[in-house]
């Protein structure tokens, strides 16, 4: 049974590069503008993945815009960790940090396990089946939460 959609959502992984923008965008494109979606990176020492962007375009959505932020960032930026009802790492390392940061407010901290494509395959071919593989568990989740997309899906 879905669940009903939260006020608020943030995904993290480890870079803002790959998983955590990828799901940010399918939730945004899934479920409408409805719910406030972010996401964030333990660091930001890389932009968005172009593999990330190539498989999220075959699905209509759009990522080559993303500016990848971290923790410290978001807070910088005014996004306050508090105001979200629901974290979802998409990461061991981001779980951690999420936990670390949430401990004393109120807010559920999800792990959904994705697999990081990044260094998988040889030849683009190779690596977009990997991403793809990424996109495609995310996809899954969002939908055994919230249900079938609402919105252009």
């Amino acid at each position: 049974m879905a669940e009903p959609l939260p006020q608020s959502v943030l995904f993290c992984c480890d870079h803002n590069a790959i998983r955590s923008p990828m799901a940010e965008g399918i939730m945004k494109k899934f479920y409408g503008t409805g719910t406030y979606v972010q996401s964030a990176g333990v660091s930001t020492d890389m932009e968005v993945d172009g593999f990330a962007v190539a498989v999220c375009d075959e699905i209509n959505v759009e990522l080559s815009r993303h500016r990848s932020r971290s923790f410290d960032e978001m807070e910088e930026w005014g996004d306050d960790l508090g105001s979200f009802d629901l974290v979802v790492a998409l990461s061991p390392a981001s779980q951690r940090r999420a936990l670390e940061l949430t401990r004393y407010f109120h807010l559920e901290v999800v792990y959904w396990p994705i697999l990081d494509p990044a260094g998988l395959g040889e030849a683009r071919a190779e690596k977009l089946v990997h991403y793809r593989q990424s996109r495609d568990q995310i996809i899954t989740h969002l939908k055994k939460k919230w249900g079938e997309p609402t919105e252009g899906a």
